[in-house]
């Protein structure tokens, strides 16, 4: 699509990972530059190709634009960063499918919930061993499920779930998942799920009465954590654990340290967890992830139509105010305000009004909610009027997933690709 794409990127994905930061964060750069261009260039280009007055209904409808690069980046970021621990996708974030062909065919591994997810992966040809059954508290029949498919590893924080697995899949590896502090997270699991420290002797010593294969331990700080010293104390945890395990009369292999990581802390929380791996577990215990949200937030960019606009003017002022109504909100792809509390920026893609004075708008969904506010204030340059466009950046997780129907409005809006990287292209044939 755009020849000097190669130019710029070869020199990111052929970079050793044993090569210094500094170097790297540059390449990538320029790689994050190129696939800014790219998304802006194929969005414009979809958007000037729609007249709205004269367009079939639907044809003006939300879409989003995906970089697979930037996935490809993330994964090299990762793979430099923490060395020791392999990611397991949380496909739940954002299912996909040419985000986890790519992830596939990079090798990682992937956290499943539910039976649809397990199907979904193992459909790309991914080895069951792949697979982690990261959800304490299952369904019979999905276990069942990963039984018969021979999707061994699972967690478990509970008694009853011992229970069930002895009856249902006694072969199954599994991971005691303990409770952790994500105080500090945007959407906590530690009110849901964890064993807490004081009950964790107990429950190794019932699995090993139920003859049942305990192999390691799970933990996860909260989706969206800010302090990435929540991971030193859950190692830490986790450490005593094991010993627990060892006076128990198992040989725990593997600590699974969950997601929760962000992108713009993901440095600092990758030197305070490799910090605590390398104090806390020899180098013999296998260590895995699941980082979700990382991967592919910042791949997927949303274009929006403006479908009407009120003005109001302030009595006191006669100063003109806007409010601004898009075809999508809360219930759509702006799902994430809701379900996973980010905040979102408006940026004008499109507009007729060639004016650069700001002007101060609130956005609204299209849903007749009045709960669809997708942000209460915001300042953009001239005034924008319907038919003109906005695109939202950082849209690539608990958006087009969690989006419903509500109102009527579709939950299925086209995602063109692109991919300001070589090895990603590669991988998928673009």
């Amino acid at each position: 699509m755009a020849p000097s794409a190669t130019n710029l990127t070869e020199q990111y994905a052929s970079i050793d990972l044993n090569e210094k930061s500094l170097t790297v964060n540059h390449s990538s750069r320029h790689g994050k530059e190129l696939g800014n261009q790219l998304t802006k260039d194929v969005s414009k280009a979809r958007v000037e190709s729609i007249d709205t007055d004269t367009c079939a209904p639907g044809d003006e409808d939300a879409f989003f634009v995906a970089d697979m690069g930037e996935v490809y980046r993330q994964h090299l970021r990762w793979k430099m960063n923490l060395k020791r621990v392999k990611p397991h996708y949380a496909i739940k974030c954002n299912p996909n499918p040419n985000v986890l062909r790519l992830l596939a065919e990079l090798g990682t591994g992937f956290d499943c919930a539910s039976k649809a997810e397990i199907e979904t992966v193992l459909n790309l040809g991914v080895d069951p061993s792949r697979i982690i059954y990261a959800q304490p508290c299952k369904t019979k029949s999905y276990v069942r499920y990963a039984a018969e498919q021979g999707v061994k590893q699972m967690t478990f924080d509970n008694t009853d779930e011992l229970y069930k697995i002895k009856r249902f899949f006694p072969e199954a590896e599994l991971f005691l998942r303990i409770l952790t502090d994500d105080s500090s997270a945007a959407c906590r699991l530690s009110d849901k799920y964890g064993a807490s420290m004081d009950t964790t002797n107990d429950l190794l010593t019932f699995a090993k009465d139920l003859d049942l294969n305990v192999v390691g331990v799970s933990f996860h700080v909260g989706s969206g954590a800010s302090d990435p010293q929540c991971f030193a104390r859950a190692v830490q945890d986790s450490r005593i654990v094991f010993d627990q395990a060892s006076d128990i009369g198992y040989n725990l292999k593997t600590l699974d340290v969950g997601g929760g990581f962000s992108s713009d802390l993901f440095e600092a929380m990758a030197d305070v967890l490799s910090k605590a791996l390398d104090e806390h577990f020899p180098p013999g215990v296998r260590i895995i992830g699941e980082p979700g949200r990382y991967y592919v937030a910042s791949a997927f960019t949303l274009a929006c139509n403006i479908i009407a606009r009120r003005d109001i003017v302030d009595p006191a002022t006669g100063e003109t105010n806007y409010m601004i109504y898009l075809n999508d909100g809360v219930y759509g792809n702006f799902s994430n305000l809701i379900f996973d509390h980010q905040f979102v920026t408006p940026r004008v893609l499109s507009k007729r009004d060639k004016s650069t004075h700001n002007v101060v708008y609130s956005v609204w969904g299209q849903s007749c909610d009045g709960i669809d506010r997708i942000t209460e204030t915001c300042t953009l340059h001239g005034v924008l009027d319907v038919g003109d466009w906005l695109y939202f950046e950082e849209m690539g997780a608990y958006t087009k997933c969690s989006a419903t129907r509500f109102n009527g409005f579709t939950d299925n809006h086209d995602i063109l690709y692109v991919s300001s990287e070589p090895g990603a292209s590669a991988l998928l044939n673009y």
